[in-house]
């Protein structure tokens, strides 16, 4: 958010157990980690079912277990920054107004009781935001949001640009395509010029 483009700042959303494999790696590598935990998941750690996810919670739900808030507590004393990615991890721009602000506003509130420390970011569910849902976020109290598509040289607070990396990069040449800045300027080139 300083402004410094060769930071590399680790973010993970949805709060996945799988999460507390990787961290002595890049608490090793001393790169800051920001996970995005959705409020009411915590209470249990139950896996995220959403639609779009139930048949993959049905079939692994150790998969897709999230962390409870012992474990978050546990991770935000080792100085990882726990951010909000709702309560229910709902598609926002879908959302009427009253629905959006409970969704901001009382993630932010129960993250702040259960690990009595600010909850400064957020992070879009799926990636979804419009100007509606941006200025809610930040009507709700947040610092910044983290979205997964954005145009690295127009960064608004609101919507911090990110590489977005989902198991279908695990192959090790995709993911270091993906993370190329090179790449995504071409990429992002095409997609202007509507040819990717």
């Amino acid at each position: 958010m300083a402004g410094d483009k060769r930071v590399l700042h680790v973010t993970f959303d949805d709060a996945f157990t799988s999460v507390l494999d990787a961290l002595p790696a890049l608490e090793r590598l001393g790169i800051p980690v920001t996970l995005f935990a959705c409020s009411d998941y915590a209470r249990d750690g139950r896996p995220l079912d959403v639609p779009e996810l139930a048949r993959d919670a049905a079939a692994q739900p150790d998969e897709l277990a999230t962390m409870t808030w012992d474990q978050l507590r546990a991770l935000a004393e080792r100085g990882v920054e726990v951010g909000s990615h709702t309560r229910t991890h709902p598609h926002l721009p879908r959302l009427s107004d009253e629905e959006l602000e409970h969704e901001l506003r009382d993630s932010r509130a129960v993250l702040e009781a259960e690990l009595g420390r600010p909850c400064r970011f957020f992070a879009y569910p799926y990636g979804e935001e419009d100007g509606r849902v941006r200025r809610a976020v930040q009507s709700a109290g947040y610092e910044a949001a983290f979205a997964v598509q954005s145009d690295e040289h127009d960064v608004y607070r609101y919507a911090l640009p990110r590489v977005a990396l989902f198991r279908s990069d695990t192959n090790p040449v995709r993911a270091a395509l993906k993370t190329t800045p090179l790449i995504r300027r071409s990429v992002r080139r095409l997609r202007a010029l509507g040819r990717a």
